[in-house]
């Protein structure tokens, strides 16, 4: 059975206490807590930044993904890392070398990886599977959370285990945007390993009772 991860958006979670809610996702067992850049600009949105990252890091032990949806990107990388980012994925659209910004990531001492949004072509990684951590697939297109899941990403994901498998990489492979209870075992056999959920999650009265709901659906598998 794979190593299934699951990656609570805290798009979705309440700002005004957010470290109480990055503890209580993490205490319910969250692997990985998902943190959503957003710039106005590279996606019609405006979220948070590194300043948010560093406040949050000292209340959780698990990593912190940050998916950067801005443009440029270089510029901001360093801070995000030096801010407690243990991930960074950025779209191939918001670099003008994605070799080098992919590099830039793991130079600052973080696993990197690219985001594909559900119309952007898969060619960029015949390029730099050698400089990928993760891979991300966009199952929504990006700027708005609690969209619903888009089904023809499912041959994409596919797509993408098929080029990891083959290049015998250990290269995580997510997935994000309006996974729930009821698609996330349709992802699963896809090939995604590690699931962003955000209101999902956060929208729900139990933490605890929602990601165990996943275990048991991803168990199914």
């Amino acid at each position: 059975m794979p190593n299934y991860r699951i990656a609570p958006s805290i798009l979705s979670a309440d700002f005004a206490r957010l470290g109480e809610e990055v503890r209580n996702v993490v205490t319910a067992g969250a692997d990985i807590i998902h943190f959503d850049v957003m710039d106005n600009h590279y996606v019609p949105n405006l979220t948070i930044g590194p300043l948010v990252c560093e406040a949050i890091r000292p209340h959780v032990q698990v990593p912190i993904d940050v998916h950067l949806m801005v443009k440029p990107v270089d510029r901001i990388i360093p801070d995000f890392a030096k801010a407690g980012a243990n991930i960074i994925t950025f779209h191939p659209e918001a670099s003008e070398h994605i070799d080098r910004t992919l590099q830039l990531i793991r130079d600052n001492g973080c696993k990197a990886g690219l985001v594909f949004n559900p119309a952007t072509p898969l060619n960029h990684l015949e390029h730099v599977m050698d400089k990928l951590d993760i891979i991300l697939m966009m199952s929504v297109n990006p700027g708005f959370g609690g969209q619903s899941f888009i089904p023809h990403t499912l041959k994409k994901i596919a797509a993408v285990r098929k080029m990891i498998d083959e290049s015998g990489r250990d290269i995580m492979l997510e997935v994000d945007g309006g996974i729930k209870i009821d698609n996330i075992a349709a992802a699963a056999q896809a090939g995604a390993d590690t699931f962003v959920a955000g209101s999902a999650i956060f929208g729900k009265p139990d933490y605890k009772a929602v990601i165990d709901a996943m275990r048991s659906e991803l168990a199914k598998v």
